[in-house]
């Protein structure tokens, strides 16, 4: 493949992920009550997509290292789009979160898939580059996709996002089957023993190099996945703003995470990997902090919600991009093990964040606040535990 062609590639797997977490975001509200359910009630199928991602991740990276990249990929979106589709005939919520499970594992296979690839045909500091280009590109999916899912509340329901999903995911595998070529010269035979699987993930898992992007990698995603969960309810129910506008509100904050991808492309080539993640965490330690303190301040309106969600996107756009790269560099031929265990570890904290957030629900401003704060504050830690692991990047 041409690198234009696999950007775009890349770019559509990874797209996935946040259309199928932002997209149906403004359809929360009325999905709990065309169910006739609670809000953390409905919001399980924000958490249950997490966990079937991030578990899920476990088996995908290894069966690219046995398989190729090629089939799982193709397999992995087939299945995504099969599941979306699930969800948009959906007659119960128990349906709809068992559907959304299955969409998880297909969506994690494309994008474990496509950062392997990158791995394959790139070294780490091009490849930190190739994911910032990715992106600054599949940032259109955060940015459109809550104002297409608002709309679509509007006009069709909550099953007309569903059906968007499946549209896109028709587009991805099209492109898959059509245009990727193999990567993976060299599949591993035993990728998928049981034994060699354990001893792939005790080597990844031990190493500090691995954590010193790891951590701070997941600890970013959970730093905006907490405004993925909490917003919706936040902005709609007690600031008041209307369904079909949550997505504009939404959007405002994710060009924060397009400003920091475009930055990323910049710092990587000439700061390396590591001092790019650094700088992002002081971004995202004043988003948190910040609002922790207006809300405190009695200045808990949407514009402050969207103000420090575009810090701590702008702060993940930086972040995620250097840490997916870092911690794949140390493990060229476990790069597959090494993205699973990568994408396990961040939907763990991701799904831990969602339910601190569903759980601490009381009609203010202030749970939201208190755990961005947290978090970040957490985040700014983390990168700094490992200060000689990541000097080669």
């Amino acid at each position: 493949m041409t690198p234009t062609t696999l950007l775009w590639l890349v770019t559509g797997c990874l797209m996935l992920q946040p259309l199928s977490t932002d997209l149906y975001l403004a359809t929360l509200p009325g999905m709990a009550a065309d169910f006739g359910v609670t809000a953390s009630a409905v919001q399980n199928t924000l958490s249950l997509f997490v966990i079937g991602f991030g578990t899920a991740q476990l088996v995908s990276g290894p069966l690219s290292d046995r398989f190729g990249r090629r089939p799982v990929m193709i397999g992995g979106v087939a299945l995504y789009l099969a599941s979306s589709i699930a969800c948009a005939i959906a007659p119960s919520l128990f349906w709809l979160v068992a559907a959304r499970f299955a969409q998880a594992i297909g969506c994690c296979t494309g994008v474990v898939v496509a950062r392997a690839v990158i791995r394959d045909a790139f070294p780490p500091t091009e490849g930190g580059r190739m994911l910032a280009k990715a992106s600054s590109l599949l940032a259109i999916a955060p940015i459109l996709g809550p104002i297409l899912g608002g709309y679509l509340q509007l006009a069709y329901g909550w099953r007309a996002a569903f059906v968007a999903l499946a549209l896109a995911g028709l587009v991805v595998w099209i492109a898959a089957l059509t245009q990727m070529r193999e990567s993976n010269t060299q599949p591993d035979s035993e990728a998928l023993r049981p034994a060699r699987l354990f001893r792939s993930y005790l080597e990844v898992s031990r190493s500090p190099a691995f954590w010193a992007f790891a951590l701070p990698g997941t600890l970013s995603y959970a730093s905006i996945f907490a405004f993925i969960s909490g917003t919706p309810f936040i902005l709609i129910r007690v600031l008041g703003v209307p369904p079909q506008q949550y997505g504009f509100w939404f959007a405002a904050g994710v060009i924060g995470y397009l400003c920091g991808a475009m930055l990323c492309r910049r710092l990587i080539p000439r700061v390396g990997l590591q001092r790019a993640l650094r700088l992002g965490t002081w971004i995202a330690l004043a988003g948190g902090l910040l609002f922790v303190a207006l809300t405190f301040a009695g200045l808990a309106m949407p514009a402050t919600v969207i103000l420090a969600q575009f810090l701590v996107m702008g702060a993940h756009g930086i972040n995620f991009p250097s840490a997916q790269a870092g911690s794949l560099a140390p493990f060229p031929e476990k790069a597959g093990a090494a993205a699973g265990l990568f994408g396990f570890i961040s939907m763990l904290g991701a799904f831990v964040t969602g339910i601190w957030v569903a759980g601490s629900h009381d009609g203010t401003v202030l749970p939201l606040a208190s755990i961005a704060a947290a978090v970040a504050i957490l985040l700014f830690v983390s990168a700094r535990l490992f200060p000689h692991a990541g000097r080669s990047t």
